[in-house]
Protein backbone atom coordinates (compact mmCIF):
# COMPACT_ATOMS: atom_id res chain seq x y z
CA UNK A 1 0.00 0.00 0.00
CA UNK A 2 1.40 3.38 -0.80
CA UNK A 3 1.15 5.18 2.69
CA UNK A 4 0.47 8.92 2.67
CA UNK A 5 1.47 10.25 6.08
CA UNK A 6 1.02 14.36 5.29
CA UNK A 7 -1.72 16.81 3.95
CA UNK A 8 0.92 17.57 2.07
CA UNK A 9 2.09 14.46 0.84
CA UNK A 10 -2.00 14.08 -0.49
CA UNK A 11 -1.60 17.67 -2.34
CA UNK A 12 1.26 16.74 -3.85
CA UNK A 13 -0.01 13.37 -4.98
CA UNK A 14 -3.50 14.86 -6.00
CA UNK A 15 -1.69 17.89 -8.35
CA UNK A 16 0.57 14.88 -9.86
CA UNK A 17 -2.63 12.71 -10.52
CA UNK A 18 -4.14 16.01 -11.69
CA UNK A 19 -2.12 16.71 -14.51
CA UNK A 20 -1.49 13.04 -15.68
CA UNK A 21 -5.24 13.19 -16.16
CA UNK A 22 -5.49 17.11 -17.61
CA UNK A 23 -2.98 15.75 -20.33
CA UNK A 24 -5.78 14.52 -21.90
CA UNK A 25 -7.53 17.72 -22.61
CA UNK A 26 -5.25 19.81 -23.12
CA UNK A 27 -5.45 20.95 -26.79
CA UNK A 28 -1.75 21.34 -27.67
CA UNK A 29 0.10 17.37 -28.46
CA UNK A 30 3.55 18.60 -27.35
CA UNK A 31 2.28 18.59 -23.29
CA UNK A 32 1.06 14.84 -24.56
CA UNK A 33 4.77 14.05 -26.27
CA UNK A 34 6.60 15.91 -23.39
CA UNK A 35 4.57 13.41 -20.68
CA UNK A 36 5.23 10.52 -22.13
CA UNK A 37 9.05 11.25 -22.18
CA UNK A 38 8.68 11.88 -18.60
CA UNK A 39 6.78 8.89 -17.95
CA UNK A 40 9.82 6.72 -20.04
CA UNK A 41 12.15 8.10 -17.77
CA UNK A 42 9.96 7.59 -14.45
CA UNK A 43 10.54 3.94 -15.06
CA UNK A 44 14.23 4.11 -14.99
CA UNK A 45 14.21 6.33 -11.80
CA UNK A 46 11.65 3.81 -10.13
CA UNK A 47 14.41 1.22 -11.47
CA UNK A 48 17.56 3.38 -9.92
CA UNK A 49 14.91 3.56 -6.55
CA UNK A 50 14.83 -0.06 -5.77
CA UNK A 51 18.92 -0.17 -5.12
CA UNK A 52 20.10 3.47 -4.56
CA UNK A 53 16.82 4.43 -2.00
CA UNK A 54 15.73 1.47 -0.72
CA UNK A 55 19.09 -0.02 -0.46
CA UNK A 56 21.23 2.70 -0.14
CA UNK A 57 23.39 1.05 -3.11
CA UNK A 58 23.65 4.34 -5.34
CA UNK A 59 24.52 3.28 -8.90
CA UNK A 60 26.25 5.92 -11.53
CA UNK A 61 25.43 3.15 -14.14
CA UNK A 62 22.23 2.39 -14.79
CA UNK A 63 22.27 2.95 -18.34
CA UNK A 64 24.03 -0.37 -18.36
CA UNK A 65 20.66 -2.51 -18.06
CA UNK A 66 18.43 0.07 -19.64
CA UNK A 67 20.87 -0.26 -23.04
CA UNK A 68 21.02 -3.80 -22.29
CA UNK A 69 16.93 -3.92 -22.30
CA UNK A 70 16.92 -1.93 -25.14
CA UNK A 71 19.45 -3.82 -27.56
CA UNK A 72 18.56 -6.84 -26.46
CA UNK A 73 15.05 -6.75 -28.09
CA UNK A 74 16.64 -4.80 -30.74
CA UNK A 75 18.90 -7.26 -32.01
CA UNK A 76 16.09 -9.87 -31.77
CA UNK A 77 13.92 -8.49 -33.79
CA UNK A 78 16.50 -6.54 -36.40
CA UNK A 79 18.98 -9.77 -36.86
CA UNK A 80 16.77 -12.74 -36.47
CA UNK A 81 13.00 -11.79 -36.53
CA UNK A 82 11.76 -12.33 -33.37
CA UNK A 83 8.13 -11.58 -32.85
CA UNK A 84 7.83 -7.89 -30.81
CA UNK A 85 6.48 -9.40 -27.85
CA UNK A 86 8.90 -11.95 -27.08
CA UNK A 87 11.59 -9.62 -27.91
CA UNK A 88 10.15 -7.17 -25.45
CA UNK A 89 10.44 -9.58 -22.61
CA UNK A 90 13.71 -10.57 -23.33
CA UNK A 91 14.74 -6.84 -23.20
CA UNK A 92 13.05 -6.91 -19.82
CA UNK A 93 15.15 -10.14 -18.63
CA UNK A 94 18.28 -9.19 -20.35
CA UNK A 95 18.09 -6.66 -17.82
CA UNK A 96 17.47 -8.21 -15.35
CA UNK A 97 20.95 -10.85 -15.72
CA UNK A 98 22.94 -7.35 -16.50
CA UNK A 99 21.53 -6.35 -13.31
CA UNK A 100 22.18 -9.57 -11.52
CA UNK A 101 25.84 -10.00 -13.12
CA UNK A 102 26.81 -6.38 -11.78
CA UNK A 103 25.61 -6.96 -8.40
CA UNK A 104 27.23 -10.52 -7.91
CA UNK A 105 30.67 -9.34 -9.46
CA UNK A 106 30.73 -6.21 -7.67
CA UNK A 107 29.13 -7.65 -4.32
CA UNK A 108 31.27 -10.69 -4.59
CA UNK A 109 34.37 -8.27 -4.29
CA UNK A 110 32.96 -6.21 -1.19
CA UNK A 111 32.49 -3.09 -3.14
CA UNK A 112 30.36 -0.51 -1.90
CA UNK A 113 29.83 3.22 -1.74
CA UNK A 114 31.61 5.46 -4.12
CA UNK A 115 33.83 2.32 -5.47
CA UNK A 116 30.24 0.31 -6.37
CA UNK A 117 28.76 3.47 -8.38
CA UNK A 118 32.16 3.91 -10.21
CA UNK A 119 31.89 0.07 -11.02
CA UNK A 120 28.44 0.49 -12.57
CA UNK A 121 29.57 3.29 -14.41
CA UNK A 122 32.61 1.57 -16.02
CA UNK A 123 30.11 -1.05 -16.85
CA UNK A 124 27.58 1.04 -18.89
CA UNK A 125 30.82 2.65 -20.42
CA UNK A 126 32.20 -0.52 -21.30
CA UNK A 127 28.87 -1.86 -22.87
CA UNK A 128 28.63 1.35 -24.98
CA UNK A 129 31.89 1.11 -26.63
CA UNK A 130 30.82 -3.04 -27.42
CA UNK A 131 27.70 -1.97 -29.01
CA UNK A 132 29.16 0.75 -31.06
CA UNK A 133 31.88 -1.80 -32.04
CA UNK A 134 29.75 -5.04 -33.77
CA UNK A 135 28.26 -5.44 -36.56
CA UNK A 136 25.47 -7.57 -34.99
CA UNK A 137 24.57 -4.74 -32.54
CA UNK A 138 24.37 -2.43 -35.42
CA UNK A 139 27.70 -0.56 -34.67
CA UNK A 140 28.02 2.99 -35.15
CA UNK A 141 24.90 3.27 -36.64
CA UNK A 142 22.66 1.81 -34.07
CA UNK A 143 19.66 -0.23 -35.52
CA UNK A 144 16.33 0.76 -36.90
CA UNK A 145 12.83 -1.14 -35.78
CA UNK A 146 10.21 -1.85 -39.53
CA UNK A 147 7.86 0.42 -39.20
CA UNK A 148 4.53 -1.90 -38.89
CA UNK A 149 2.23 0.29 -36.66
CA UNK A 150 0.26 -2.30 -34.94
CA UNK A 151 -0.63 -4.43 -31.76
CA UNK A 152 1.61 -7.36 -33.39
CA UNK A 153 4.40 -5.21 -33.78
CA UNK A 154 4.30 -3.33 -30.28
CA UNK A 155 4.34 -0.02 -31.82
CA UNK A 156 1.31 2.78 -31.13
CA UNK A 157 3.20 5.81 -32.28
CA UNK A 158 0.60 6.92 -34.45
CA UNK A 159 -1.94 7.09 -31.24
CA UNK A 160 -0.64 9.44 -28.56
CA UNK A 161 -3.38 9.21 -26.41
CA UNK A 162 -3.02 5.07 -26.65
CA UNK A 163 0.72 5.37 -25.95
CA UNK A 164 0.38 7.57 -23.69
CA UNK A 165 -2.54 5.32 -21.30
CA UNK A 166 -0.42 2.19 -21.78
CA UNK A 167 2.78 4.18 -20.47
CA UNK A 168 0.55 5.17 -17.54
CA UNK A 169 -0.77 1.86 -17.35
CA UNK A 170 3.05 0.68 -16.88
CA UNK A 171 4.43 2.94 -14.91
CA UNK A 172 1.52 2.38 -12.56
CA UNK A 173 1.97 -1.37 -12.42
CA UNK A 174 6.10 -1.03 -11.52
CA UNK A 175 4.71 1.86 -9.01
CA UNK A 176 2.29 -0.94 -7.09
CA UNK A 177 5.33 -3.26 -7.73
CA UNK A 178 7.91 -1.33 -5.80
CA UNK A 179 5.41 -0.32 -2.63
CA UNK A 180 4.67 -4.39 -2.61
CA UNK A 181 8.64 -4.34 -3.07
CA UNK A 182 8.64 -1.62 0.17
CA UNK A 183 6.29 -2.88 2.41
CA UNK A 184 7.34 -6.93 1.73
CA UNK A 185 9.71 -8.63 4.02
CA UNK A 186 12.54 -8.66 1.65
CA UNK A 187 12.10 -4.47 1.99
CA UNK A 188 12.77 -4.93 5.35
CA UNK A 189 15.98 -6.88 4.36
CA UNK A 190 17.15 -3.96 2.09
CA UNK A 191 16.57 -1.36 4.28
CA UNK A 192 18.20 -3.31 7.11
CA UNK A 193 21.21 -4.00 4.32
CA UNK A 194 20.77 -0.17 3.76
CA UNK A 195 21.15 1.09 7.28
CA UNK A 196 22.95 -1.29 8.91
CA UNK A 197 24.95 -4.27 6.94
CA UNK A 198 26.90 -5.49 9.34
CA UNK A 199 23.91 -5.39 12.12
CA UNK A 200 22.33 -7.46 8.86
CA UNK A 201 24.40 -9.64 8.45
CA UNK A 202 24.92 -10.93 12.13
CA UNK A 203 20.91 -11.41 12.49
CA UNK A 204 20.86 -14.10 9.98
CA UNK A 205 20.24 -11.89 6.88
CA UNK A 206 21.94 -12.91 3.56
CA UNK A 207 23.16 -9.73 3.11
CA UNK A 208 24.99 -10.81 -0.61
CA UNK A 209 21.57 -12.62 -2.04
CA UNK A 210 19.52 -10.07 -0.68
CA UNK A 211 21.73 -7.24 -2.93
CA UNK A 212 22.23 -9.26 -6.07
CA UNK A 213 18.09 -9.77 -6.15
CA UNK A 214 17.50 -6.06 -5.65
CA UNK A 215 19.93 -5.26 -8.78
CA UNK A 216 18.23 -8.20 -10.99
CA UNK A 217 14.74 -6.87 -9.90
CA UNK A 218 16.33 -3.22 -10.35
CA UNK A 219 17.83 -4.59 -13.78
CA UNK A 220 14.12 -5.59 -15.07
CA UNK A 221 12.88 -2.80 -14.68
CA UNK A 222 15.62 -0.96 -16.35
CA UNK A 223 15.63 -3.68 -19.38
CA UNK A 224 11.74 -2.69 -19.32
CA UNK A 225 12.72 1.27 -19.72
CA UNK A 226 15.09 0.11 -22.53
CA UNK A 227 12.80 -1.69 -24.38
CA UNK A 228 9.92 0.63 -24.09
CA UNK A 229 12.40 3.45 -25.15
CA UNK A 230 12.88 1.35 -28.54
CA UNK A 231 9.31 0.94 -29.25
CA UNK A 232 8.84 4.65 -28.68
CA UNK A 233 11.52 5.86 -31.38
CA UNK A 234 12.14 2.32 -33.07
CA UNK A 235 15.87 3.18 -33.31
CA UNK A 236 18.56 2.99 -31.09
CA UNK A 237 22.43 4.07 -30.70
CA UNK A 238 25.07 2.83 -28.12
CA UNK A 239 25.77 6.65 -27.47
CA UNK A 240 21.73 7.10 -26.16
CA UNK A 241 20.84 4.20 -24.61
CA UNK A 242 24.12 3.69 -22.45
CA UNK A 243 25.04 7.23 -22.36
CA UNK A 244 25.94 9.60 -18.98
CA UNK A 245 22.48 11.09 -19.56
CA UNK A 246 20.42 8.14 -18.60
CA UNK A 247 22.31 7.41 -15.56
CA UNK A 248 21.91 10.88 -14.88
CA UNK A 249 18.47 11.15 -14.76
CA UNK A 250 18.21 7.75 -13.04
CA UNK A 251 19.57 8.78 -10.27
CA UNK A 252 18.64 12.50 -9.93
CA UNK A 253 14.75 11.57 -10.44
CA UNK A 254 14.34 9.65 -7.44
CA UNK A 255 16.91 11.95 -5.33
CA UNK A 256 14.93 15.24 -6.25
CA UNK A 257 11.02 13.70 -5.41
CA UNK A 258 12.71 11.50 -2.41
CA UNK A 259 14.63 8.37 -2.46
CA UNK A 260 13.13 5.09 -0.74
CA UNK A 261 9.69 6.29 -1.36
CA UNK A 262 7.31 5.21 -3.69
CA UNK A 263 6.20 8.47 -5.56
CA UNK A 264 9.53 10.47 -5.48
CA UNK A 265 10.52 9.01 -8.66
CA UNK A 266 7.24 10.32 -10.84
CA UNK A 267 7.44 13.32 -8.95
CA UNK A 268 11.11 14.16 -8.84
CA UNK A 269 11.44 12.82 -12.91
CA UNK A 270 8.37 15.33 -14.22
CA UNK A 271 9.35 18.47 -11.69
CA UNK A 272 12.81 18.16 -13.48
CA UNK A 273 11.38 17.76 -16.94
CA UNK A 274 9.23 20.31 -17.04
CA UNK A 275 11.82 22.29 -14.87
CA UNK A 276 14.27 21.68 -18.24
CA UNK A 277 11.85 22.07 -20.74
CA UNK A 278 10.66 25.20 -19.59
CA UNK A 279 14.16 26.76 -19.12
CA UNK A 280 15.16 25.30 -22.70
CA UNK A 281 11.63 27.30 -23.78
CA UNK A 282 13.28 30.37 -21.87
CA UNK A 283 16.39 30.28 -23.50
CA UNK A 284 15.66 29.06 -26.96
CA UNK A 285 17.33 26.12 -26.70
CA UNK A 286 20.79 26.57 -24.97
CA UNK A 287 22.71 23.17 -25.90
CA UNK A 288 23.70 21.64 -22.35
CA UNK A 289 21.42 23.97 -20.35
CA UNK A 290 19.33 20.19 -19.08
CA UNK A 291 22.95 19.15 -17.65
CA UNK A 292 23.50 22.64 -16.07
CA UNK A 293 19.84 22.57 -14.28
CA UNK A 294 20.18 19.13 -13.23
CA UNK A 295 23.82 19.97 -11.47
CA UNK A 296 22.33 23.05 -9.80
CA UNK A 297 19.12 21.00 -8.85
CA UNK A 298 20.84 18.31 -7.24
CA UNK A 299 23.47 20.58 -5.60
CA UNK A 300 20.16 22.31 -4.28
CA UNK A 301 18.55 19.55 -3.15
CA UNK A 302 21.22 17.65 -1.31
CA UNK A 303 21.74 20.58 0.49
CA UNK A 304 18.27 21.86 1.92
CA UNK A 305 16.08 18.50 1.02
CA UNK A 306 18.36 15.28 1.87
CA UNK A 307 14.68 13.39 1.66
CA UNK A 308 13.37 15.32 -1.34
CA UNK A 309 9.93 16.77 -2.22
CA UNK A 310 8.29 14.22 -0.83
CA UNK A 311 10.06 14.24 2.50
CA UNK A 312 9.29 18.48 2.66
CA UNK A 313 5.74 17.76 1.69
CA UNK A 314 5.63 15.09 4.45
CA UNK A 315 6.11 17.66 7.40
CA UNK A 316 3.70 19.95 6.08
CA UNK A 317 0.21 18.94 7.87
CA UNK A 318 1.81 15.90 9.06
CA UNK A 319 -1.40 13.40 10.22
CA UNK A 320 0.88 12.59 13.60
CA UNK A 321 2.66 9.40 12.60
CA UNK A 322 6.40 8.62 13.06
CA UNK A 323 7.56 7.17 9.34
CA UNK A 324 6.46 10.45 7.46
CA UNK A 325 8.26 9.95 4.31
CA UNK A 326 6.41 6.49 3.81
CA UNK A 327 4.68 7.42 0.49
Amino acid sequence: MMRLASYGQVALVVAVLAYLGAVYVMPSQVWMGFTINALAMTIVALSWNVTGGFGGMSSFGHAAMYGTGAYASAVLQVQFGVNAWLAFGAGIMAGALMGGFIGALSFRYGLKGSYFALVTLAFAEVLRICAASFNITGGGRGLQLAIEPGVAALQFNKDRVLTYTLLLAIVALVMALTAWLKYSRFGAYLVAVRENEDAARALGIDTYRVKVTAMAISGAFGGLAGAIYLQLWLFIDSAVVYGVAISVVALIGPIIGGAGTVWGPLVGTLGLHLLGEGAKTALHNAPGLNFVLYAVVLIVALRFLPQGIMGLAARIGAFGRKGGDDA
